[in-house]
């Protein structure tokens, strides 16, 4: 849509990108967004910079990652910085429309931003099942429309009903992939028992935090698991072996390090632009059907 903009403020908003929440989503969409648009496709276009893209990241609080520590937050915010994001700490986003995002920031200030292309990285909202559930149970949410369950997941006054994933919330347990595995194997587990006739009380849901790790760009990751605490390329190598770990199949293990290996030696990618039909394709189209159809 850039290539093809009638002006040149039209272009600039087409090649600003704006992500809303600073977590690993956020961090990981920012990092990549950029390399894509520095380096996969810097010779995919004729008329436009691909690199010369904006990515503007916000973030409410003041730290991105701040859920790694400081430490980590800062490293993370300084490769962030190196490539050409824009970081944007403690503001708050009030209101999105098709050409840009308003922004407030800590003293009450707005600041309107061009950009086309707008990105929700602050998290996800509970199914449209849970508020169902809610209505049909009585059951309480939190903000995020999530179910708030007993120790043992299962909905209040409702012991037949067990609830995980997005859709739950006890104790602040982040929405993550880790948590709903983690509380889908116990529901399961739970649900085992109660088929085979074991009276015994169940113990409550407990979260083992195995750690987080994003993922910023070609080399450079963070990495938290307990008192490890890795960033750069150690944090990278760290968080290509916890991704390999979670591929099924030896296969799927060997295929991943082959295209890996590839991408990291050359820096190639398969990532492909394509245009719009220009006003002259357009035009051609126009004049009658024998007119010739672009390629």
């Amino acid at each position: 849509m850039a290539e093809t903009a009638a002006d040149d403020r039209e272009r600039q908003q087409w090649l600003t990108f704006a992500l809303v929440g600073g977590g690993p989503t956020g961090v990981e969409l920012a990092g990549q967004i950029r390399e894509i648009a520095g380096h996969t496709l810097d010779r995919e276009f004729q008329k436009i910079d691909s690199a010369k893209a904006r990515v503007l990241l916000f973030e409410g609080s003041d730290a991105v990652l701040g859920a790694f520590g400081p430490r980590l937050a800062h490293r993370a915010a300084r490769t962030l910085q190196s490539l050409g994001v824009e970081l944007h700490v403690g503001t708050r986003v009030t209101d999105v429309r098709a050409d840009g995002l308003t922004v407030q920031d800590h003293d009450g200030g707005t600041t309107r931003f061009d950009a086309r292309t707008v990105l929700w990285t602050a998290g996800v909202e509970a199914p449209p099942i849970a508020a169902a559930l809610a209505r049909a149970t009585g059951a309480e949410q939190d903000r995020a429309g999530r179910i708030l369950v007993e120790p043992d997941l299962t909905v209040p006054g409702h012991p037949e009903i067990r609830v995980t994933g997005d859709a739950m919330s006890l104790n602040r347990l982040p929405g993550l992939a880790e948590v709903a595995m983690q509380s889908g194997a116990y529901a399961g587990r739970s649900v085992r028992h109660a088929v085979e006739g074991r009276t015994k009380e169940p113990k409550p849901f407990t979260y083992v935090d195995l750690g987080s790790a994003a993922y910023i760009a070609r080399g450079p990751a963070v990495v938290k698991a307990g008192p490890l605490h890795l960033s750069g390329f150690t944090g990278w190598l760290a968080w290509l072996f916890i991704h390999l770990a979670f591929l099924t199949g030896f296969r799927s293990r060997l295929g991943a390090v082959l295209s890996w290996s590839v991408v990291f030696a050359t820096g190639s990618r398969r990532e492909r632009a394509f245009t719009m039909p220009d006003t002259d394709v357009s035009a051609a189209r126009a004049a009658g059907p024998k007119a010739p159809e672009p390629p």
